[in-house]
């Protein structure tokens, strides 16, 4: 009976010891599986800051372009606006005149389909 209590106390140690060390082994598993993650979300992360660049520096030369192109698009308007008011201011005494000259010089005349009634 020595030999039995005995064999099963051997047993009971051994699953002990198996369960322990299957504990172990699920948590360098777990410590494995976090550290991979976390070393993919470096990667990711690193991944994401490189296409970020990369994309800025697309769209600063995109931009700097239409940056240049709208400026000369200022540039030309503020040229022929200041072109139209000095023609404007050109002729503004001529057109004055002439529209004074119309409006002063009336010379007083009957229709020609007014009928003259006695």
């Amino acid at each position: 009976m020595a030999s039995q209590t005995q064999g099963i106390q051997q047993l009971l140690q051994a699953e002990k010891r198996a369960a322990e060390k299957v504990a172990e082994a699920r948590k360098r598993k777990a410590r494995r599986l976090k550290q991979a993650k976390e070393e993919a979300q470096a990667e990711i992360e690193q991944y994401r800051l490189e296409r970020e660049r990369e994309f800025q520096h697309k769209q600063q030369a995109a931009l700097g372009s239409q940056g240049n192109l709208s400026a000369e698009v200022e540039a030309q308007t503020r040229k022929k606006l200041q072109a139209m008011q000095g023609g404007q201011a050109r002729g503004k005494d001529r057109v004055l005149r002439q529209l004074l000259t119309h409006v002063w010089d009336v010379q007083p005349q009957l229709h020609a389909n007014y009928r003259f009634a006695i």
